[in-house]
């Protein structure tokens, strides 16, 4: 039939033909003819190299933005997620504040053999000390204010709480982080529980040991014959406290650094080319939590986070991390 036969398109217009419907769409399923002889179905995409539909492929860990997440890891909204941190932290205060607690009555021993351990005791032994004539002993420790050996005797009982705490923030800190993590990072945070005890009482025994000893010697040594040294209870057992607690945490620093390697977090080499950014932040930390009349406190400090960042690289360097 031709267009003047009853066809109202156009001659040559067959933009419509085959159309079932009014909507353009090739209204025929019927296989569509290809260069090279063979067919495809209208609903197929070839590939650019083969003609042949593209298969669906199925990656893994698609749905989780290209990574496989960790055995029972879930989304939770960010205020479960800092109300769980806040828990595991009283956990932790809680467990200080009753170590404090059961030591504070032990306090007084605890006190006099920290003090005569690194200063000479009284001819007539400690019971001199408060007696008539006691002045005469500079030895013996000094009472300034009403409230001095009450907040000695709580210092000493907080380091005890100190040391207990160290491991328990570390087990916290696994469990708020569980869910994330692989059993084989699992199994390394667990060994770091113990292992942040025996660090803590290792940094603990250095500063009774070797730093103490070493900064009260050279106080006595260079006041003598310049003045009668007076020693007072609180500023005094400041130093020893506070360099105890800090040796205590001084001491994390080879657990922390193969810690995150072993996990993954960092690397050997990333830290190493970094070295002087950690040298002057143990600097810093050094020089500012380490006051010290003799000047020697931050220099030691300084130097023996140095020796455990560096020894703690040459470890991981010999066995091959």
């Amino acid at each position: 039939m031709t267009a003047a036969d009853g066809d109202d398109r156009p001659a040559g217009d067959t933009t419509g033909a085959g159309n079932s419907d009014d909507t353009g769409r090739s209204g025929s399923d019927d296989p569509v003819a290809l260069s090279d002889g063979g067919t495809a179905s209208p609903t197929d995409e070839p590939t650019p190299e083969s003609g042949e539909p593209s298969p669906e492929v199925d990656l893994p860990g698609a749905n989780e933005g290209g990574f496989d997440s960790a055995p029972g890891d879930e989304e939770m909204p960010l205020t479960e997620h800092i109300e769980e941190m806040i828990r595991r932290l009283l956990a932790v205060i809680v467990v200080m504040a009753g170590v404090t607690v059961l030591v504070f009555p032990v306090a007084d021993t605890v006190i006099n053999f920290l003090w005569y351990s690194f200063l000479p005791q009284p001819d007539g032994g400690i019971s001199q000390c408060g007696s008539v004539g006691s002045d005469q002993v500079s030895a013996c420790p000094r009472v300034y204010h009403p409230l001095g050996l009450l907040i000695a005797r709580l210092k000493v009982a907080s380091l005890a709480g100190f040391i207990v705490a160290l491991p328990v923030f570390v087990y916290q800190t696994y469990l708020f982080m569980r869910p994330g993590l692989y059993p084989n990072e699992r199994r390394y945070y667990l060994a770091a529980v113990p292992t942040s005890l025996v660090l803590a009482l290792v940094g603990v025994a250095f500063a009774y040991l070797l730093i103490l000893p070493i900064i009260f010697v050279y106080f006595l040594e260079y006041s003598e014959g310049v003045a009668d040294i007076a020693f007072g209870l609180s500023e005094t057992f400041d130093l020893i406290i506070l360099m105890m607690g800090l040796f205590a945490l001084v001491f994390q620093i080879p657990l922390f650094i193969m810690l995150a390697i072993m996990m993954g977090v960092t690397t050997r080499r990333w830290i190493e080319q970094r070295r002087l950014l950690f040298w002057f932040s143990f600097g810093g930390i050094a020089f500012i939590f380490s006051p010290d009349p003799t000047g020697m406190a931050p220099f030691l400090v300084l130097a023996t986070m140095i020796a455990l960042f560096e020894l703690t690289l040459a470890l991981l360097r010999w066995t091959g991390r």
